[in-house]
């Protein structure tokens, strides 16, 4: 069925991985630049072709300078489910919005795009041709014109069962490309200081995306670790700093994670990465401090808070803790001032966290953090809650047949008041998370049978 003519519509050519974050992405970027995320279709599922109505041409080129789910941007001038439908559809898209493009002092080119299925060079002419009928008046430049157009065909997602006629054909004019080249140019592979740890730079950039992070605002993370995160915040302007009980991690001290290198070099730490990226003026600076004892005055600070906190597997969970609250059978030693350090379950971690964005973000900021879950036993019920923040997505990544982390965005909608009355709210909601306390040991329950199993059919 062809689209009638309409105002500000566009279609959205997604890029074909971390499909659930995709959509969240769009909706907190549109929401930033003052657009309202008004959809053309009922659902998008795993489609790459997204038909969107945003208000101007200007929020759609911004989208682009920050989306890494979406790989380009059309001016959508047409669109059926055959060539004919198509046809229609761009005769009855107005006149005068195609002519500012099509003058005979302009340049322009065609392309072909095809989703799982590739043309030969004669079936692409042949397509080019089919479209005379539009009222093209300038010339053909292949190398650099004034104005890109695209056909392109949707032929569905199955890749062992191709249909001869595409499911979906558009037309419209190429408008930007988003920012996918990030993820290869702030690559891990390629950064100066890495944990066991750090975060892949995709879903750095789409968490930051989600935290709506934008130029001047104040960025926090209390689980720093190597910093990519924060790297992440300062590529679109924000002022970042953070925090980790792990000394060494803060200092770039220690054991390298990097193959092949024994110790940590004297300038490999969070400051050098940034640096690496022309970034260090937007380096604040790094604490040694515990998440479960925040250092910092009561008041708002952050416009956003973004951090993955440790699950346990590669990383412990810890916080320190006193004299008094070494565990019964362990000696003491009354003349050591060090802190004591004691395991963090993770639900009273998450506990903690909540409490501490919804007492220091801004009204209005964003809590973006991951949730590591034993799917098995997973609930929406257990993702944790606080009365003064709002939940606006949740996203699963797969760890393992068995286990996955959510990509758990908030927003702080109420100012935060009374910390005893919240803790006394929040226990009994955070008692379904406490049997993920145990989170390592669900992980490895998987690792072990996996094993056992592989052990038991090669002796068979």
């Amino acid at each position: 069925m062809a689209l009638p003519g309409s105002l500000n519509r566009y279609l959205l050519l997604m890029a074909q991985e971390h499909l659930e974050f995709r959509l969240p992405e769009i909706k907190s970027l549109l929401s930033l630049f003052g657009g309202q995320f008004i959809n053309s279709q009922e659902t998008y599922g795993k489609s790459p072709f997204w038909i969107l109505n945003i208000p101007s041409e200007d929020i759609a080129r911004n989208l682009m300078k920050r989306t890494v789910c979406a790989k380009s941007i059309f001016e959508l001038w047409g669109h059926g489910k055959s060539p004919e439908e198509l046809y229609t559809s761009l005769k009855s898209y107005p006149v005068e919005k195609m002519v500012p493009f099509l003058h005979s002092d302009s340049t322009y080119k065609i392309k072909i795009h095809t989703f799982n299925k590739t043309l030969t060079q004669e079936e692409k002419v042949k397509r080019i041709d089919a479209l005379e009928f539009l009222p093209f008046e300038g010339k053909v430049n292949l190398k650099k014109p004034q104005h890109v157009f695209s056909i392109l065909e949707d032929y569905g997602l199955d890749p062992n069962c191709i249909p001869e006629n595409p499911h979906n054909i558009y037309f419209g004019r190429w408008i930007a490309d988003g920012q996918r080249e990030l993820i290869e140019s702030y690559s891990v592979k390629k950064r100066h200081f890495i944990g066991n740890t750090s975060m892949d730079a995709g879903l750095s950039f789409i968490m930051t995306n989600h935290a709506k992070v934008k130029e001047n605002d104040l960025v926090f993370d209390p689980f720093v670790g190597t910093g990519g995160l924060l790297i992440a915040s300062a590529h679109f302007g924000a002022y970042v700093c953070g925090t980790d009980i792990d000394y060494n991690t803060v200092h770039g001290l220690g054991k390298a994670s990097r193959k092949n290198q024994k110790w940590r070099g004297p300038d490999e730490n969070i400051k050098a990465n940034l640096r690496q990226y022309g970034l260090e003026k937007f380096y604040l600076d790094v604490l040694v401090s515990d998440a479960a004892k925040p250092s910092w005055r009561k008041g708002a600070y952050f416009d956003a808070i973004i951090t993955d906190p440790p699950y346990g597997i590669r990383e412990s969970t810890r916080r320190s803790g006193s004299q008094k609250e070494i565990p019964k059978g362990i000696e003491k030693c009354p003349e050591s001032h060090v802190p004591v350090s004691l395991s963090y379950h993770l639900s009273d971690m998450f506990f903690d966290l909540l409490n501490f964005a919804a007492e220091t973000l801004v009204l209005g900021g964003r809590l973006v953090y991951w949730l590591p879950v034993y799917t098995p036993e997973y609930t929406e019920e257990m993702v944790p809650w606080h009365p003064c923040l709002r939940l606006v997505s949740n996203c699963e990544q797969k760890l393992s047949s068995h286990t996955a982390r959510r990509l758990i965005t908030m927003e702080k909608v109420k100012e935060f008041e009374n910390r005893d009355e919240y803790s006394h709210l929040l226990s009994d909601h955070f008692l379904p998370y406490q049997g993920h306390n145990s989170f390592r040991e669900k992980y490895f329950s998987g690792v072990t049978k996996r094993i056992a199993k592989e052990e038991k059919c090669s002796h068979e």
